[in-house]
């Protein structure tokens, strides 16, 4: 068996690094290139790696580390001037959005349940491409980085309650019992989470902050710990590591702790991104090509004329609102795992999953090659465009 596993995370970067390579010279976002090698070595296609379930549950840890680190960049008082900037934005897209992903889906020949989990799917934009084709100059020192900062973060937000609701959801419905133990469950969660990182964990960091290592392996075991936590509270391990990052967010260490646990979240979704292409069904994509096209259209199509819109509405320019729209014309990883998690749960068809699964691949490749010839990027084709 550890021959098996050391031999499968031997063909995922190994093979991760080819298809990188050829990925960014083709002015790609390596996200493709990792979803597309699952999809070459998974059984799906050479069936090299046939045990996609276990890289499934390693990679669950890279979720795990990216709404850690996603807590970490939001501070009560960053909240409260998100909500104030990008509320109406986010109402009336998300509105929007579902509505155009219910319709398709129908469309497609989905039920009204299945139907309803693509609406809520296409609602996210994904933090990682939208991140990652941002230049630092724009993340750090221009309004277009904060305003898609502040919607990318505010969509997270409701991509947890999402889950959290999930949480509390079986195969017949929500059940009242769900419903009281995620309301004890949630605040008692926060407020022991605040009060350990007030009373313990601060003291801890402001001691021993001169040893790398330690501060490493406490924030880990921090992440981890509040995220079992959560899980064993009823909630998720995604909600808890969220928690876990907003409960160290004030602390003056945060930027330390983010800055070291990139690499290892890096790692980890490497092979979560994998795993969605291992775990493609091929033959089953066939059956709802045209839906998925269909739905890549209308995200591609939709979501950067909505954007701007809206954003021209709250006193942004064209322009800008534009660029945004561009930028976050995508579906997300969240949308994959909303939908991995309903279908384990037996709340939505096979099909519905590979519906979304195909239409995010797709808006994945068409945004990416969309916002790097038109915008500053670090991938960008033009030597114009091309920013750190």
């Amino acid at each position: 068996m550890s021959q098996d596993i050391l031999f499968s995370i031997f063909l995922v970067f190994t093979g991760a690094a080819v298809l990188s390579t050829i990925a960014l010279f083709a002015r790609q976002t390596l996200l493709v290139a990792y979803i597309a090698l699952g999809v070459l070595l998974g059984p799906s296609g050479f069936g090299l790696v046939s045990d996609t379930d276990l890289i499934s549950e390693i990679a669950h840890i890279g979720i795990i580390f990216l709404l850690f680190l996603l807590g970490l960049d939001l501070y009560p008082q960053k909240l409260v001037q998100l909500f104030r900037q990008t509320t109406i934005v986010i109402v009336f897209s998300t509105l929007i959005f579902a509505v155009m992903g219910y319709a398709i889906a129908s469309l497609a020949g989905l039920g009204s349940t299945d139907s309803m989990a693509v609406g809520v799917a296409v609602v996210f934009s994904s933090t990682i491409v939208g991140l990652k084709l941002l230049p630092t100059t724009v993340l750090h020192h221009r309004h277009t980085g904060e305003v898609v900062i502040s919607i990318l973060l505010l969509q997270d937000l409701i991509a947890i309650v999402v889950l959290m609701v999930m949480k509390g959801l079986d195969s017949e419905g929500m059940e009242l019992s769900g419903i009281i133990q995620l309301v004890i469950a949630l605040p008692s969660l926060l407020l022991v989470a605040w009060a350990l990182e007030h009373f313990l964990l601060q003291p801890l960091f402001a001691r021993f902050d001169r040893f790398p290592e330690y501060v490493f392996l406490l924030a880990i075991g921090w992440c981890l710990g509040v995220a079992q936590s959560a899980e064993a509270l009823g909630l998720t391990y995604e909600i808890g590591a969220f928690i876990g990052g907003v409960a160290v967010a004030t602390s003056p260490i945060a930027r330390h702790i983010a800055d070291s646990l990139r690499p290892l979240r890096d790692f980890f979704l490497i092979m979560f991104f994998f795993a969605i292409g291992a775990g493609f069904d091929v033959a089953g994509a066939r059956e709802i090509w045209w839906g998925a096209l269909l739905l890549a259209a209308g995200v591609l199509l939709l979501k950067p004329l909505v954007y701007r819109l809206l954003l021209v509405g709250v006193a942004e320019s064209r322009e800008l609102g534009l660029e945004i729209g561009w930028r976050l014309g995508q579906m997300s990883e969240f949308s994959l795992l909303i939908v991995f998690i309903a279908a384990q749960s037996g709340l939505i068809s096979g099909m519905a999953v590979n519906l979304v699964q195909l239409a995010t691949l797709l808006t994945f490749v068409g945004s990416s090659y969309l916002v790097v010839l038109r915008y500053p990027t670090p991938i960008a084709l033009s030597d114009r465009l091309r920013r750190d």
